[in-house]
């Protein structure tokens, strides 16, 4: 099992980002017994993909609400087996 969590930054009536202690904590409330912590910022975005292939941002990024343009991603694809 992962956990992956998108953490947004500090923003007004939005958002209170979280220490990077907050962040170890809430890892360990949902049970992981190791973690990594990559690059937050206004470039943390978590986009879905729905059923039909379309993709959405889920999370409100913390640059004016849009997504910035990044040369990375970490991206996890699965695949369904009937």
């Amino acid at each position: 099992r992962a956990w992956l969590a998108v953490i947004d930054g500090r923003q007004a009536g939005v958002s209170m980002g979280m220490t990077l202690r907050q962040s170890a904590e809430l890892m360990r409330a949902l049970g992981a017994t190791r973690a990594l912590n990559l690059d937050g910022g206004g470039s943390s975005a978590l986009v879905l993909a729905t059923a039909s292939g379309q993709t959405r941002v889920v999370n409100r990024p913390s640059d004016n609400g849009t997504e910035r343009a990044v040369a990375n991603a970490l991206a996890v694809l699965g695949t369904c087996r009937p």
